[in-house]
């Protein structure tokens, strides 16, 4: 092969010239016609986290409700009484840029399907959402299709959506964020499914939709940055179908509860070719595939085409045989697809075949197991990193400040994408949107199962080591307010350019503080994703490794909502006092280092502490109706929130002596709640938090339409509440 050829073979295939010497290395000898495109999407960044994997073996701890479920589609979780659940975070930046709607649906579809692949049933659903200015190019545009293309694919395939954060940053002008995470359920006694092969002379059966052009090296696509010609990467995303979706659900379940399956694999990035090669790697056995066999869209379609193909609502699994014939029927009844294409052999080859043709015939793990694996350089963390000061003006006013924030819709864009989502089908929901935890009861035990997102932009910008922390301990904290113990977290690691080395060091150190935030709370990272790449025209994003975590709680009976409940009750503060905001921890070395030093130390027990309040003040006769923790925007924010079209607030902060700007700092690990018994409350508070160093205080109480900030700052209720409410 000439030199130019060569160039040009390698930009196509977006390999470099070492994974070129590489590649030609495991052979021994020159990839023949479909090889170059099996190498090209497995050894993609997107496929084989080349950059990441050799940091991600810091999330190796587990406990004995999270079994060890290596390389499967998502991470298990033991609830006791026979239940499990299996949840999962994605990403679908790339595409959902490109082309917002169906890059949001169809990351909705695929998050779905790591889970009923399993063989559990989707229960709920949650996104985590970043965006730029609403004044960018096409940002609007950008998030009315994402909430259209999550909204329509949730809604019609039936797994209401219940919880998510959207953030909002000219640090993502270019590049936005699309996560999506989904929850399933297994029954008492229900089977779990594998997705390694097995069984020589076992038939390899495709099952769904045909197979189309659409997303083709649509994973290659998602392992790059963006430039000014990314409009043109529009074909590599993919289409839904919601309907189809829910078909596919219905059928893979109903034969896996029927023991039809022996393996079953999402046909997910760089579709055939990574469910097939990943499903005879992990099984350690090979497969013969005649791809003229698969079922297809277009008759004119190549085998490359073909392999990399990323149709939507297809999967690839392995039966027995004498089973081929009921599941087949099976898939019938539903209207799907059931095309056998080959079969399970004893030797350690995938032989692919065009017809009577061989296109490859090589050992699996020369492609999934000896990827490149890259050590980038990164610097050890030294805090602080950045010199973002987040501070408030010397003419602050709180009036004013509450204006600007309506107007640049931070606080209003909330509503209208929630009220979207179908929050409430399937009859389990117990807590959806209107809350910062979501809670499903569980079929068989009528548990609540909490489920809450986050990652805080604005402290990953301060540092790395803290914001990755915060990622995990803040929502840990929510869900304790609400009774639950977090059990287990899964994530998606947003990133930009891994090359570089600031980059780099930022995605380590946000590892080593969620391996060790994890650990500290005892809720293994049991599964995740990354992206890299997230960057345009050399600008990379905010970094962000949102995380979900999911708790447990006795009962969906009595959780204490967000929203005040009446007029005329006492509003409490609790806040950890080592730290009055993220000011002051900016303010110097010597305070970032007390700060890390508490929040390894005290953080921890005081969301064990708060996990346990809830269960005292049932046993007290509810004495507390309402409860938030305060978060971006500080207390006087957070209470804007827990306003509801008949009660307000009045924060009566002359008593304590604070300073109105004070009202609006962003702290670290606070509560409100509205009590009808103000000395009960405080006692009670008091005594629970003995030995922390926690301050407790009065702040004001709950008004009948009414809201005042300050002596000098009342609000319109009813101007608020419609400009709260309004969205785009």
């Amino acid at each position: 092969m000439s030199t130019q050829n060569l160039e040009q073979k390698l930009k196509t295939y977006r390999l470099s010239d070492e994974e070129y010497k590489l590649m030609t290395g495991l052979l021994g000898r020159e990839p023949q016609t479909v090889e170059w495109a099996l190498f090209s999407a497995l050894w993609s960044e997107h496929c084989s986290y080349k950059s990441s994997k050799i940091h991600l073996r810091k999330f190796s701890f587990r406990n004995e409700k999270t079994p060890e479920m290596d390389g499967e589609n998502a991470g298990v979780v033991d609830l006791g009484f026979g239940e499990r659940i299996a949840f999962k975070m994605e990403s679908h930046n790339h595409p959902s840029f490109i082309e917002p709607v169906q890059g949001a649906a169809t990351g909705v579809g695929g998050i779905l399907r790591d889970i009923f692949t399993m063989g559990a049933r989707p229960m709920m659903s949650a996104n985590y959402l970043c965006f730029g200015e609403a004044e960018a190019p096409r940002m609007k545009e950008l998030m009315r299709g994402v909430v259209k293309g999550i909204s329509s694919y949730g809604n019609c395939v039936g797994v209401p959506t219940v919880t998510g954060q959207t953030n909002i940053h000219s640090k993502y002008n270019k590049n936005i964020l699309v996560n999506a995470l989904n929850v399933g359920y297994f029954g008492p006694g229900q089977k779990m499914a594998l997705s390694n092969a097995s069984g020589p002379g076992n038939l390899v059966v495709y099952v769904g939709a045909k197979t189309g052009r659409d997303g083709v090296h649509g994973a290659s696509m998602a392992s790059e940055s963006f430039d000014e010609n990314s409009e043109a990467k529009r074909p590599n995303v993919q289409i839904g179908d919601p309907f189809f979706e829910k078909l596919l659900i219905e059928a893979c379940l109903e034969v896996l509860e029927k023991d039809y399956v022996v393996a079953m694999q999402d046909m997910g990035a760089a579709g055939l070719t990574s469910s097939s090669f990943e499903m005879a790697s992990k099984g350690q056995v090979g497969l013969v595939i005649d791809l003229k066999k698969v079922p297809l869209r277009d008759s004119s379609m190549t085998a490359e085409d073909i392999l990399l193909s990323e149709s939507q609502e297809r999967m690839l699994l392995v039966c027995a045989p004498k089973n081929f014939e009921p599941l087949q029927k099976t898939f019938k009844k539903w209207g799907l697809d059931a095309a056998i294409l080959g079969e399970v052999q004893k030797n350690r080859k995938v032989k692919l075949m065009w017809g009577v043709e061989i296109l490859t015939d090589m050992d699996p793990d020369l492609i999934v197991e000896k990827a490149p694996r890259y050590e980038r350089p990164f610097n050890k963390w030294d805090f602080p990193r950045r010199t973002d000061r987040l501070t408030t003006p010397s003419n602050f006013n709180a009036k004013s400040w509450i204006d600007k924030a309506l107007n640049n819709f931070k606080l209003n864009q909330f509503h209208w994408i929630h009220n979207q989502y179908d929050q409430r089908v399937g009859a389990r929901t117990a807590a959806a949107c209107d809350s910062a935890v979501a809670f499903a009861r569980l079929d068989h035990s009528g548990r609540g199962l909490g489920l809450v997102v986050g990652c805080r932009p604005e402290v990953m910008m301060m540092d790395a080591e803290i914001g990755a922390l915060d990622a995990v301990y803040y929502p840990a904290f929510q869900l304790a307010i609400k009774g639950a113990e977090a059990l287990a977290v899964t994530d998606c690691l947003n990133y930009g350019n891994p090359q570089k080395l600031e980059l780099m060091s930022e995605f380590v150190a946000s590892v080593d503080a969620i391996a060790k935030a994890s650990r500290e709370i005892n809720a293994p990272v049991i599964s995740g994703n990354v992206s890299f790449y997230n960057e345009t025209l050399g600008e990379n994003i905010i970094s962000t490794p949102a995380t979900g975590l999911v708790g447990l709680r006795e009962s969906v009976e009595d959780i204490i909502p967000d929203q005040f409940g009446s007029a005329f009750q006492s509003l409490v503060l609790v806040q950890m006092n080592w730290v009055e905001s993220w000011v002051h921890v900016m303010a110097a070395d010597e305070k970032i280092s007390l700060f890390k030093q508490n929040v390894t130390c005290d953080v921890p027990q005081f969301i064990k502490r708060c996990a346990q309040m809830d269960q005292e003040f049932q046993k007290q006769n509810n004495f507390v109706t309402s409860i938030k923790a305060v978060g971006l925007g500080g207390i006087a924010t957070t209470c804007l929130k827990m306003t509801t079209d008949l009660v307000g607030f009045d924060l009566s902060f002359d008593q304590v002596n604070t300073k109105s700007e004070d009202l609006f700092k962003d702290t670290f690990y606070g509560f409100i709640l509205a009590t009808e018994d103000l000395d009960t409350a405080l006692d009670f508070l008091k005594k629970h938090f003995k030995g922390l160093a926690v301050d407790i205080k009065k702040i004001g109480e709950t008004t009948d339409q009414k809201i005042c900030l300050t002596k000098d700052a009342e609000l319109d209720f009813k101007d608020f509440r419609n400009r709260f409410m309004k969205g785009l």
